[in-house]
């Protein structure tokens, strides 16, 4: 494979370069947008996915699927909500060859087509609160540059979906969907800031949304995911109401959650580096990849101890795979960088002889593991890996940001900005003019450096009233 491109300076040829390098995904399907999940990329997703099960579940959200279509009759029952798709809706007119009396949306997102079954579920407060999630396909005509995992016309997507018997129990869910996020991240290595979007740029029909943004690129973001609060913008005009226990009837107060196959792109634009990509344990394809050396006088020593590794890391649950082609060692070790497996394991003559593997974890770090060990070695190996992945990606982090006085220091910003603002549109629109990008918003944490109380507004001067918000170039 060529050399790869520089991250810093040519983020997004680097990133399509070790996209197509670790066989993540074959864009080369003939719609646009819509690519193949590859059977090692199809690993990475199913260890995604059995994070965010795991986490969600943990909350008392439990799993359900909705139909794909849509009737139009739904879709158009909350105006601001079509306001915000309509323009990236694929339609479904016919049926075979019969026109459709009643056009059908191929889902973009799946408020209008629960929201109609949530108004039969929800009846009294004893039904409340409702929390159940989806992974499914979703489908939205994406007009920008498409990228793989990125930006999609085709999108792998979890989405939560819940109903709360008022404003404050809506308030907790999105605390608690905010908790289930930290230990997401936390398992995926990723640092990001939670931040509340400015009104102009909150998902059509909430009372507010908190993007997950990280840093990637030169003062570039990726939204990770998203969590919304409606209050009773979508239970209104869909009837999704109870009886109160003083015999009230009641509007719920909803909440949304999602999170999709960016996900994944965010794993390999945060830790990616000059070899390839570099998976955390969690989500890696493969864990481990066994790699025997034979030599000249070798003879089936390096296969057998190999194998037997092999054998036994899965029968300790661990994702191992035996590499036994006929390449040179040294092709392998290259392939295997490049696809970002957190730990290799080397298997000579002298491994053999010694009962032992020489262990190469994806960040350069040498050791040996005993083979009576195995297991547990592996497993610390494993954790130690993790652990400096994620030092590492803090660090990038910490340095991805800085703070602008002026609008004048936004021009050319090769870094996120921290920028004190007064909270007007007028203003954030100025920032944005001036960053050539977005207001971000205002963090719901802290930021990754410690700051006082902000200044002046950037754009007007104006002190009161004035706080804390990120501005960067969105990818």
């Amino acid at each position: 494979m060529a050399e790869l491109p520089d991250k810093r300076t040519a983020f997004m040829d680097w990133y399509l370069a070790v996209v197509e390098a670790s066989q993540l995904t074959d864009k080369r399907y003939p719609v646009k947008g819509m690519n193949v999940w590859t059977p090692y990329g199809f690993r990475a997703r199913r260890q995604l996915d059995a994070v965010l099960v795991r986490e969600i579940e943990a909350t008392g959200s439990a799993a359900v699927e909705f139909p794909a279509l849509i009737p139009s009759t739904e879709f158009a029952k909350e105006r601001e909500h079509i306001k915000g798709f309509d323009a990236q809706v694929y339609w479904v007119t016919k049926g075979g060859l019969t026109d459709l009396d009643i056009p059908l949306v191929l889902r973009p997102t799946s408020e209008t087509a629960m929201y109609p079954i949530f108004a039969v579920w929800v009846r009294s407060h004893r039904d409340l609160p409702l929390n159940v999630y989806q992974i499914v396909n979703t489908f939205r005509y994406e007009t920008k540059t498409t990228r793989p995992f990125i930006r999609v016309r085709e999108i792998h997507f979890f989405e939560e979906h819940t109903c709360q018997a008022n404003e404050a129990h809506a308030t907790e869910r999105v605390r608690s969907n905010l908790a289930a996020f930290r230990r997401m991240a936390e398992a995926f290595a990723l640092p990001y800031l939670p931040i509340r979007r400015p009104e102009w740029d909150k998902f059509p029909g909430a009372f507010y949304s908190v993007a997950l943004d990280a840093p990637v690129g030169e003062a570039r973001t990726l939204q990770l995911g998203s969590i919304h609060h409606y209050r009773e913008n979508f239970s209104r005009p869909y009837g999704i109401r109870y009886e109160a226990p003083d015999g009230s009837q009641q509007y719920v107060h909803q909440t949304t959650f999602g999170l999709s196959e960016r996900l994944l792109g965010a794993i390999v634009a945060v830790h990616g580096d000059a070899k390839g990509a570099v998976f955390p344990s969690a989500v890696a394809p493969y864990q481990v990849v066994v790699i025997p050396i034979p030599g000249s006088e070798a003879g089936e020593g390096p296969l057998r101890t190999a194998t037997e590794a092999t054998e036994r890391l899965h029968r300790h649950g661990l994702r191992a795979h035996l590499d036994g082609g006929d390449e040179r060692p040294g092709a392998k070790y290259y392939r295997w960088e490049t696809a970002g497996v957190p730990l290799r394991l080397e298997v000579g003559r002298r491994e053999a002889d010694s009962r032992s593997l020489t262990s190469v974890d994806r960040l350069g770090t040498k050791g040996r593991v005993a083979l009576d060990r195995l297991e547990h070695e592996v497993a610390e190996r494993l954790a130690e890996f993790d652990r400096a992945l994620r030092a590492r990606a803090d660090a990038a982090f910490a340095a991805a940001f800085s703070t602008a006085t002026s609008l004048a220091e936004l021009a050319g910003s090769t870094t996120v900005r921290i920028v004190a603002w007064c909270g007007s549109e007028e203003c954030g629109h100025r920032i944005e003019t001036a960053i050539d990008g977005a207001l971000l918003g205002t963090p719901e944490e802290p930021l990754p450096t410690p700051l006082g109380d902000p200044g002046p507004c950037v754009a007007c001067g104006a002190t009161n009233g004035s706080r804390w918000a990120v501005a960067g170039r969105p990818l």
